[in-house]
């Protein structure tokens, strides 16, 4: 699937008290260490993959906050996906050393979960990174997009950097293959959502 865009940004979209709410929320939360795919990896294999520190945040103030900003980047894009529900919030602490290497957020089949109807036959579709950190708290930590666009078949990567500020919104369709580079120092949150819908036809 082609893109015009590969990703729509509103920079400096979100107050520093909204940032900060979450902030406080997110650091108040016991953290797990970040898996990949649907943990079918091995412990030993992921930390090649991915080193980073999580917690789940599904308050409704953060949903409806986030939701217009996804449903305007999908018109902005001209992606205009079909999508229903939002997964919880992720709140995501990548300190020194710390990374995520090359992924995309969907995957080969669509959850299998008959027993949750908001869930069940979906896809990811829409993916949403917002950063809550200032970018003189850290260094390092880019986030890159491959948009494997061009006629060879060689990477195209790009930094988006506008993502840094805080408070900025960063919505992409859940193909494409991206990642955050290691962080040198200090610390980088962000908080990032999942937003599904029914399979493309």
């Amino acid at each position: 699937m082609n893109f015009k865009y590969h990703y729509w940004y509103f920079q400096n979209a979100l107050s520093i008290k909204f940032c900060e709410d979450i902030l406080k929320l997110g650091k108040s939360l016991q953290k797990g260490i970040g898996t990949v795919g649907r943990n079918k990896i091995p412990k030993k294999e992921i930390q090649k993959i991915r080193k980073s520190n999580v917690a789940w945040l599904n308050d409704q103030w953060i949903y409806k906050e986030l939701h217009p900003y996804i449903q305007q980047a999908n018109i902005n894009a001209g992606w205009n996906f079909q999508w229903d529900f939002s997964e919880s919030c992720q709140f995501t602490e990548y300190k020194k050393n710390q990374f995520y290497d090359w992924h995309c957020d969907s995957w080969e089949e669509s959850y299998h979960a008959p027993e949750n109807p908001n869930t069940h036959g979906k896809i990811r579709k829409l993916s949403v990174t917002i950063s809550l950190s200032d970018p003189k708290d850290y260094k390092g930590g880019e986030l890159q997009f491959d948009c494997r666009n061009r006629p060879d078949g060689k990477p195209n990567i790009i930094t988006c950097k506008e993502i840094l500020p805080k408070g900025s919104i960063v919505v992409f369709p859940s193909q494409i293959w991206h990642r955050v580079t290691p962080v040198t120092k200090g610390t980088r949150y962000s908080l990032v959502i999942w937003n599904l819908g029914r399979p493309f036809i």
